[in-house]
């Protein structure tokens, strides 16, 4: 029994101490027997925060309506230790006899999101009930570079409250805490589109995922979109309010929020994380035992990023391409998006195959058979994908219309049309089939990402298609029997449209270049 006691705590304490290797903390000195909280970067070297120093206390961070002390909004230089110092009120014309917190900036630093009181031009409003509730407010800086143009978010209501806003990494998304009507829970997350015009969408509930029928506090979204928010409305709480991490998927629904563990959550209120940009540190807040006041902000460093578990089942068919029959028993090889060679399989008497895979990743699917040629695929994975794999039989015929020569395609690296010399290989094919068939004529069909615009795009990826046919006819091959088109980003080989987020291996599916049959008198002698 001793043993098994010894055991246990062994593994208990092994367990915090890789916790704690992962999120080491501290608590800041510039700390008050008051609250502190709710960091946000003003820049790389300096951070807005929300206190009741001096003479002020606070009970309910958001939603205190009457009788107690106020907050205000104070700007601190960050040391190297990551220390909070030369602390001094952030504006005298942002700040009001009532309630700020919680900011977010735009990149230039022009434009700043705050919550405050429903009080505004010195109009101090109430709800139905008599309570006066937190609502949204933007300023932008004026030519003395003071505050002006305070004014509330359209979607603010007298009768509802909305607050804790944060910005994408685009700034084309607000991210806000309300209860407003249709809110699962006493405060959900919701999110509204900024419009390029200075207008905004209609707000959105992020749903049943990230929200709870309790409280969804203090979102945060990094640089690589994802959601870090606090709530105490599910069953791995360690406490009360605990930080959750999720991330929208392709597909438009959220990872299962993941709790990120001690020591940032403890048995208490833990809220308000945020990162410094291009850096693995950053501020949250917690009223824990052991701080210097109500609410004490926290220095972190992150030493080992979130990962999200998900994994989805892919599946296809292996298909001759010129009759659509099906072919069994043929071997699939599945590659990354680096070309990494991943798994094998065989497809069944169905000539079906399958593989279980990361979820939101890209990768490419070879299949081959006996007297056919290679057939390829590149995807990325996302709910109910089935795969479709044409293989071309070896015999090349005689045909009239399109047909896909069985080269792979090439690609080139973002915003140039350089061949690269895992291209060049790949050419040389191009070259070997021209050969053998003296009358072919080939189009090399060259594409582009979405990234940027299409006019642009347009012109780029006909600088590619000029390039890889200059390489051809370098080899010898007659001009007259080649021809290149440039589609832009007409033709993409996945979802990494405009305005979906994408990895740079799921962009790289898109900057190819594709070879196209269009005259063919074959010799079939040789």
């Amino acid at each position: 029994m001793k043993r098994i006691t010894l055991i246990i705590v062994l593994f208990f304490v092994v367990f915090l101490n890789a916790q704690e290797k992962k999120y080491p903390i501290k608590n800041i000195s510039s700390n008050t027997k008051y609250s502190d909280f709710g960091v946000n970067y003003y820049c790389q070297d300096s951070v807005v925060f929300a206190s009741t120093r001096k003479d002020k206390v606070i009970g309910n961070r958001l939603w205190n309506t009457n009788k107690q002390p106020f907050l205000e909004l104070y700007k601190g230089a960050i040391s190297e230790d990551g220390d909070i110092t030369n602390i001094q009120k952030f504006s005298k014309v942002l700040n009001t006899k009532y309630h700020e917190s919680n900011v977010t900036f735009t990149k230039d630093l022009k434009t700043v999101y705050f919550s405050r009181n429903n009080y505004l031009n010195k109009k101090f409003k109430k709800d139905s009930m008599g309570m006066n509730l937190i609502q949204l407010y933007k300023a932008q800086i004026g030519s003395k570079g003071e505050w002006v143009a305070i004014e509330p978010m359209p979607f603010n209501s007298d009768h509802y409250q909305t607050g804790h806003p944060v910005l994408n990494a685009a700034e084309d998304k607000l991210y806000f805490v309300s209860d407003m009507p249709g809110s699962l829970g006493l405060t959900d997350i919701y999110v509204v589109d900024i419009n390029t015009d200075g207008t905004y969408g209609t707000p959105k509930n992020l749903g049943t995922t990230v929200n709870t029928s309790k409280s969804e506090l203090f979102p945060y979204i990094d640089k690589n979109d994802i959601l870090y928010y606090s709530s105490n409305g599910f069953e791995d709480s360690k406490g009360d309010l605990d930080v959750y991490a999720t991330k929208l998927r392709m597909n438009n629904s959220y990872y299962i929020p993941q709790n990120i563990g001690a020591p940032i959550n403890s048995d208490k209120d833990d809220f308000g994380i945020v990162f410094q940009k291009n850096n693995k540190s950053g501020y949250f807040s917690s009223n824990r035992d052991g701080g210097k006041g109500d609410d004490d902000i926290y220095f972190f460093r992150e030493l080992s990023p979130i990962r999200f578990n998900c994994s989805e089942q892919v599946k296809g068919v292996v298909k001759n391409k010129a009759t659509g029959n099906l072919l069994p028993g043929s071997l699939v090889t599945l590659y990354d998006a680096d070309g990494n060679k991943i798994e094998r399989v065989v497809s069944d008497t169905n000539a079906m195959f399958s593989f279980k895979l990361n979820c939101d990743t890209a990768f490419k699917v070879i299949g081959s058979t006996k007297n056919y040629k290679e057939g390829s695929k590149g995807f990325i994975t996302s709910d109910n994908i089935h795969l479709e794999l044409n293989l071309i039989p070896d015999e090349l015929t005689i045909t009239r219309g399109h047909l896909m020569v069985n080269i792979n395609p090439i690609y080139f690296d973002f915003d140039s049309s350089f061949i690269r010399k895992a291209a060049a290989i790949e050419l040389d094919k191009v070259v070997e089939v021209m050969n053998k068939y003296p009358e072919l004529k080939i189009e090399g069909g060259s594409h582009t990402d979405s990234r940027g615009k299409s006019s642009y795009n347009k012109r780029l990826s006909a600088r590619r298609a000029v390039a890889t046919i200059e390489y051809i006819i370098s080899k010898g091959i007659d001009k007259n029997r080649l021809s290149a088109k440039g589609y832009g980003e007409t033709q993409l080989v996945n979802k990494c449209s405009n305005g979906v987020k994408c990895t740079k291996k799921a962009h790289q599916l898109n900057r190819r270049t594709v070879f196209v049959i269009v005259d063919l008198e074959a010799d079939k002698k040789q």
